[in-house]
């Protein structure tokens, strides 16, 4: 087995563990691939690491649905739209290089990043704010809108489903980190099929990574349901962030 699959493994539990509390596992995970694998083509890298990303998620949204309780007239319209949009973002994104939104993005992290630490109490009450229609088309415009960068391009796809389940829907951050896990599984798996059709995956590294996600995702679903939304709100921070000096750097340093 080359070397490279235990760090591999190792990027992929702490992607899991920090996806399952509150998003951006990407952050660690596709990096590592790009640098264990630089010959490789992105798309490539990108279906391996949602083959390992769908299981993790997957693992997550049950340890949620378990033991919070889910939203689903919010979870199931974002989820039904995340998938459509984001089969479509991945068959865009093998087709048209993601530039214009990997120089955005930063500035997007910075406008989330500052309005999450300003308001104090952003999310720290769980009072939904919607229902009947109007619950299922902003459900539906957040989880099509989302599925699609997240097929297209995907860093911070969790935090960005956490902010906006908040910030629209009225979710404390473990409701809303809650929700967020089920329409992330629906975005990875509608990618996932399109990569997996094209031929851009490596199915023995991404099983095996998928492994090491679902325990991380595990270990980390279980303790944010155990220490609560302000733990999830101080890792949201700390996870957004590291993504706005990551993606800066990418964008403009690189």
């Amino acid at each position: 087995m080359p070397d490279f699959f235990f760090i591999l493994g190792a990027a992929a539990f702490l992607a899991g563990l920090i996806d399952a509390v509150v998003g951006g596992g990407g952050l660690i995970q596709i990096p590592a691939l790009f640098a264990a694998l630089p010959n490789t083509a992105p798309a490539t890298l990108l279906g391996t690491s949602k083959l390992a990303g769908v299981w993790g998620t997957g693992a997550a949204a049950i340890s949620f649905a378990r033991r919070v309780r889910i939203e689903w007239g919010t979870a199931a319209p974002a989820s039904a739209a995340a998938f459509a949009l984001a089969f479509l973002g991945a068959y865009t994104v093998t087709h048209i290089p993601p530039d214009f939104i990997r120089k955005l993005l930063p500035f997007i992290l910075v406008a989330v990043a500052g309005y999450t630490f300003m308001r104090k109490d952003f999310g720290s009450i769980h009072k939904p704010l919607h229902n009947g229609m109007k619950e299922k088309v902003i459900a539906v415009a957040i989880g099509g809108s989302i599925g699609f960068y997240d097929g297209f391009f995907g860093p911070g796809t969790g935090s960005f489903l956490v902010f906006l389940f908040i910030r629209f829907f009225g979710f404390d951050f473990l409701g809303a980190s809650a929700v967020a896990k089920i329409v992330n599984v629906a975005c990875n798996f509608a990618a996932l099929l399109w990569f997996g059709y094209s031929g851009h995956l490596l199915w023995q590294l991404g099983l095996l990574m998928a492994m090491c996600n679902v325990a991380g995702s595990v270990v980390g679903s279980n303790l944010a349901i155990r220490r609560g939304s302000e733990f999830v709100r101080v890792v949201f921070l700390y996870v957004v962030s590291a993504l706005i000096l990551k993606t800066g750097y990418d964008a403009f340093f690189k």
